[in-house]
C-alpha cells in the first residue's frame, strides 16, 4: 500500500546560472519565458524536476530542453526557499553553476522557452521569479574559486594569450592588474605550457600562446597554490 504523507508538500525545481567569457565581458545564459507565469521574462534555465530524477541530472535535462547545451560540469550553487518566490505555489529551487566555453556551445531556444541569449553579467535584463538574487551568489562563488583553483582555465579557449587571461581575472574580480606582476606571478604557478610555433595573428605583435597543463597542476596541487594574481 503506497504510504500517504499528511503534510503539505512544496515543489522542487533546479535553476543554472552558465558564465561565459566572449574576451571582453563575462556573461551568462538567459531564456525568455514562452509560458506564464513572467511569459516574455528573461530567466535562467531551469524547471521542476521529474519523480525519478536526482537533482543533477534535472537540471542537465532542463539545459539541455531550453537551451540545447549538454555535456557541462554542473556544481551546486545554493538552496532558494523564499515563500512566495514562485506565484504558482510554495517552490524550492536548488540551482547550479557552470563555465563554458563560447566557442565550444550552440545555445538555441526548445521546450518553453521563446529565446535565448548570452547577456554581459553586468548589463542583465530584469529576471523573473527570484533570478536575480541568484546571479549576484553565483558570480561571487565564481570569484571565489578563481582565488585558489584553476576554473578561469574553464572559461578559456584551450589556446591562449597571457593578455587574455590578464582580461579575464580583471573583468571578473574587478580589478586592475599590473601587467608585469602578473604575468611573473603566472608564470611561477608553472602551470602552464607554451605552445610551441603557436602565436596570434593581427595588428599587433604577435604574443605567445599557451595551454593549461592540467597534469602539472594535479602533481604541484598539494602545495596549496594560490590564484590571488
Amino acid at each position: 500500500m503506497p504510504y500517504s504523507y499528511p503534510y503539505p508538500r512544496p515543489a522542487l525545481a533546479v535553476d543554472t546560472v552558465i558564465f561565459a567569457f566572449d574576451g571582453r565581458m563575462l556573461k551568462a545564459l538567459l531564456i525568455e519565458r514562452n509560458n506564464s507565469p513572467f511569459k516574455g521574462y528573461w530567466a535562467l534555465p531551469g524547471g521542476f524536476i521529474n519523480m525519478d530524477e536526482d537533482l543533477a541530472t534535472a537540471a542537465r535535462r532542463e539545459l539541455a530542453e531550453e537551451t540545447g547545451v549538454t555535456g557541462v560540469f554542473l556544481e551546486q550553487l545554493y538552496t532558494f526557499g523564499t515563500p512566495g518566490r514562485d506565484p504558482r505555489g510554495r517552490t524550492i529551487s536548488v540551482a547550479y553553476f557552470a563555465l563554458v566555453r563560447l566557442a565550444e556551445v550552440e545555445a538555441k531556444a526548445g521546450d518553453d522557452a521563446a529565446a535565448v541569449h548570452w547577456f554581459p553579467v553586468e548589463e542583465l535584463p530584469k529576471l523573473a521569479f527570484d533570478h536575480g538574487k541568484v546571479m549576484p551568489i553565483a558570480l561571487e562563488r565564481l570569484r571565489s574559486k578563481m582565488r585558489y583553483q584553476p576554473i578561469a582555465f574553464g572559461l578559456l579557449p584551450l589556446k591562449f594569450p597571457l593578455s587574455q587571461l590578464q582580461q579575464l581575472y580583471e573583468t571578473v574580480l574587478g580589478i586592475t592588474l599590473d601587467k608585469r606582476n602578473f604575468r611573473k606571478k603566472v608564470m611561477a604557478l608553472d602551470i602552464l605550457t607554451p605552445v610551441k610555433g603557436q602565436s596570434t595573428t593581427g595588428a599587433h605583435r604577435p604574443a605567445q600562446l599557451y595551454s593549461f597543463d592540467s597534469k602539472k597542476y594535479e602533481r604541484i596541487k598539494k602545495r596549496g597554490l594560490s590564484f590571488e594574481l
